[in-house]
């Protein structure tokens, strides 16, 4: 329980420092025959900081029960 804790608390850092992730798709616009139209599609998921900030807490919490339990 404890590395399960300390590893929510670090992507809970992550997701402070970094508030987004950036990704493409590929998709298909036309297919002629042999020759085919391909289209990069850029998008972005993004979350606010107090969700970061929720969830060191959340790692936090994990801590402290396993403490109380042990």
């Amino acid at each position: 329980m404890r590395t399960l804790g300390i590893v929510i608390i670090v992507i809970g850092i992550l997701m402070i420092v970094f508030t987004s992730i950036n990704f493409q798709t590929k998709k298909k616009v036309m297919d002629i025959g042999s020759m085919q139209i391909n289209k990069k599609e850029n998008h972005r998921v993004r979350w606010p900081v107090y969700a970061g900030v929720a969830v060191c807490i959340a790692g936090i919490a994990v801590l402290l029960v396993n403490k109380k339990s042990t």
